[in-house]
């Protein structure tokens, strides 16, 4: 008998004008606009298999081999729900000898190669992989879609249905600079996340990632964002005010590579962010003191190269956690880890992965700073206040993986991982 299964893989992105608060909680619409960048799935992903089958007794999830609960009337199953009325209406009811395959159960195993729920966007990236797993299951996209046969589902069509189960996971349907958005139609058929630019547009903008904690945060983002909504006079500002104009600017700043434009709205927007959080009534704290130490680093570093060459050399933001991701040019991140590790030196027991070969196989060495700058803007902080970094680059959007990978066995449960 046939095997009807697709597996998938699917970026984390980080928000350059985030998104924050929703006008409907259950179709997951935006009170403002977003754009993002999407890192590369060669460091960091969620993969997931989808596998239909008649002889499957209910429809199962397992996340990093642990098995979930689906429930009723959840986000799986509204994602689920809206992909099996695409592969019916589209495939089926066209196709008389199609495989009925939405009406079968379907077992899905998932895993992130990285931290769930500590800020790294593991919602994003996990919610992007099951769409795109599920919608190359039905045959409704293969990612990439072959320009000799267009898809059934474009991915700004999936991207309403990945936005059901997380409004940021619309954004990782593709890779490159990514806007969400916001739309105005109470049904959210205009909500949706469309390209700005492609990962090969700027291809020497670069990551790193300084993973302060990593474990699950205080504040979900969803309980947190609806009490800003409810409590907070700063965010009715942004929504109307400030984010129309900074989506505006930075599209304009990514299309001509203009990265000091790029920076200067990237920190504003987060440093915005997390004063609404703290405008929220009770505040929420999503940073902590090394983030903040983070931040003085990056700002001192931008006031010298200022300084010297006119530019500046980094962007810092933050997401709903406090991990830092650090946007620069693919020329500037040697320098900026070696300042990094300075101020927060790594165990020895946790070697940097180093996977640009800029340290020659050697662990980053603490050099001395730049001319001019200020070493008391933080202090040198213990072993593992910064628990490991992650350099990655820009990258593309979801990937359909070869059949070796598959995270299901032949039983339909899942593989043990090494």
């Amino acid at each position: 008998m046939a095997v009807y299964q697709a597996t998938t893989s699917a970026p984390v992105n980080i928000a350059c004008i985030k998104y924050w608060g929703k006008r409907d909680t259950t179709l997951i619409l935006p009170t403002n606009s977003s754009l993002s960048v999407t890192l590369s799935q060669d460091h960091l992903r969620s993969t997931t298999t989808s596998r239909a089958d008649p002889a499957f007794t209910e429809t199962k999830l397992w996340l990093n081999g642990k098995e979930e609960d689906i429930k009723s009337g959840g986000r799986l199953e509204r994602c689920l729900k809206e992909l099996k009325k695409m592969r019916k209406e589209r495939i089926e009811d066209k196709e008389p000898n199609a495989p009925k395959l939405s009406e079968w159960n379907i077992h899905v195993a998932s895993y992130n190669n990285f931290p769930t729920a500590a800020g790294l966007a593991s919602s994003a990236s996990g919610f992007a992989a099951l769409t795109s797993s599920i919608a190359a299951l039905y045959g409704l996209n293969t990612f990439p879609s072959s320009s000799a046969k267009p898809s059934i589902a474009s991915p700004s069509e999936l991207s309403l249905v990945a936005r059901l189960g997380s409004g940021s996971a619309c954004r990782s349907l593709f890779g490159g600079f990514v806007a969400w958005e916001a739309g105005s139609l109470p049904s959210g058929t205009d909500s949706l996340a469309v390209e700005v630019a492609p990962q090969s547009h700027w291809p020497t903008m670069h990551a790193l990632i300084c993973v302060v904690n990593d474990a699950k945060k205080g504040t979900s983002s969803t309980s947190g964002m609806q009490r800003t909504v409810e409590t907070s006079a700063l965010l009715q500002h942004r929504i109307k005010h400030v984010v129309p104009q900074r989506m505006e600017a930075i599209i304009k700043a990514i299309k001509e590579k203009d990265f000091d434009s790029f920076a200067k709205i990237t920190m504003a927007d987060s440093n915005q962010f997390h004063a609404v959080a703290l405008d929220t009534a009770p505040p929420i704290f999503y940073m902590n003191d090394v983030s903040r130490s983070i931040i003085s680093i990056i700002e001192e570093l931008n006031r010298v190269s200022l300084e010297k060459t006119g530019h500046l050399l980094a962007a810092y933001t933050f997401d709903a956690g406090p991990n830092a991701v650090i946007y620069t040019e693919e020329k500037n991140v040697k320098q900026i880890i070696e300042i990094i590790v300075r101020y927060f030196p790594q165990a020895e027991s946790n070697p940097f992965p180093d996977p640009f070969k800029l340290f020659g196989g050697k662990q980053p060495a603490a050099v001395p700073l730049p001319e001019g700058f200020n070493e008391n803007v933080a202090k040198v902080w213990e072993v593992g206040s910064v628990k490991g970094l992650i350099h990655t680059s820009i990258g593309d959007g979801p990937r359909v993986l070869a059949e070796g990978e598959t995270l299901l066995g032949v039983d339909g449960l899942p593989k043990t991982l090494a």
